[in-house]
């Protein structure tokens, strides 16, 4: 899909059905002069719902609409009949997407599960028609209840990449090339940064008939959490992920160095994400002579399980596979009490 296909952020106007109002009127038949009240309620005005749906990757279909409205529920009539509720309008929505005020910035919901739906917007209460009214001593009202008014609002609707694993790394990092050997994904490959500029996803089998989904994040540059090169942009998708893996490749400068910068650049983001489980893989070790590998591997010292890879050779792959899937199992172990 062409990348101007990828929408993960939308701002839509979000308008619910007004409610039906509540019917006056009075029982008249031939042989009964004082029927009393009989007047019905009105119908709920239209919810507008989210709904997940494991089909969809991007918010492209809603990027062109702005307006989602509901229909307004019907009046109540005689012989105590309810209006029948305005229709409710479903939003479908990739799973990860998080609903919040426009105005606000509240969060309203997210969405993680295919079929998971929640109430958006809701729509107006029905009003009450004048036999809800009726009391022992009050056996014949003549007034009714006006249906309740929708809400019209503005939402934000923003999309976080769910997967397994999250790769994260500088630009050329080898992070796409990786993706593209345990996978079947095809992103875009070249020897310049920033030439992966969405996120792409990848399942991974494994043994046994299982499989985990790996997620390539657009590369990070330092400055990113202020808003610099793809910024905010793309570090949100990182948040979704169960375990990070960290890429640098094996001719950097400083490894350490440039590990702790990513660190840093998703602690300033949400310091939260450093209480994930982490991986560091030192990619394009085929650049290396053996003798300088080993080297390396001697002085390298980073408190998370590193291990050495080349997409190229396919070197340790089937060991990375290994690692990611003890790492994904162990950080989705139920905390027992």
């Amino acid at each position: 899909m062409a990348s101007s296909n990828f929408i993960d952020y939308v701002k839509i106007c979000c308008r619910s059905g007004h409610g039906g109002a509540g019917c006056r009127h009075f029982k008249k038949e031939k042989y009964v002069p004082l029927g009393g009240p009989d007047g019905g309620n009105g119908g709920r005005g239209g919810h507008i719902i989210l709904r997940g749906n494991a089909q969809m990757w991007t918010l492209l279909h809603l990027k062109y609409t702005k307006h989602v409205i509901a229909d307004k529920g019907e009046n109540g009539s005689k012989n105590r009949m309810t209006g029948a509720d305005g229709k409710d309008v479903y939003v479908d929505v990739p799973l990860g997407t998080i609903a919040r005020d426009a105005e606000t910035g509240e969060l309203r919901g997210e969405i993680t599960v295919h079929g998971q739906e929640f109430i958006l917007t809701p729509g107006g209460r029905g009003g009450l028609g004048n036999d809800a009214f009726k009391t022992a001593t009050n056996q014949a009202p003549d007034y009714t209840q006006p249906g309740g008014e929708g809400i019209d609002e503005w939402i934000i609707l923003e999309m976080k990449v769910l997967a397994d694993v999250g790769l994260v790394g500088f630009p050329n990092a080898g992070k796409s090339t990786l993706l593209s050997v345990v996978s079947a994904a095809k992103p875009e490959i070249a020897d310049y940064p920033f030439t992966t500029i969405v996120p792409n996803l990848g399942v991974v089998k494994y043994k046994d008939f299982k499989s985990f989904v790996i997620a390539d994040i657009p590369g990070i540059i330092e400055g990113a959490s202020e808003g610099k090169g793809l910024g905010l942009r793309f570090l949100r998708h990182i948040e979704r992920n169960s375990i990070l893996m960290f890429m640098v490749p094996a001719d950097s400068e400083d490894i350490a160095t440039e590990y702790q910068i990513l660190l840093s650049e998703l602690e300033a983001f949400n310091p939260e994400l450093l209480h994930k489980d982490k991986v560091l893989a030192i990619s394009k070790c085929d650049l290396l002579e053996p003798k300088e590998l080993t080297k390396l591997k001697k002085k390298l010292l980073v408190p998370v399980p590193t291990i050495f890879i080349s997409a190229a050779s396919y070197m340790n792959i089937d060991e990375l596979k290994d690692l990611l899937y003890t790492s994904i199992t162990r950080a989705n172990k139920p905390v027992m009490e």
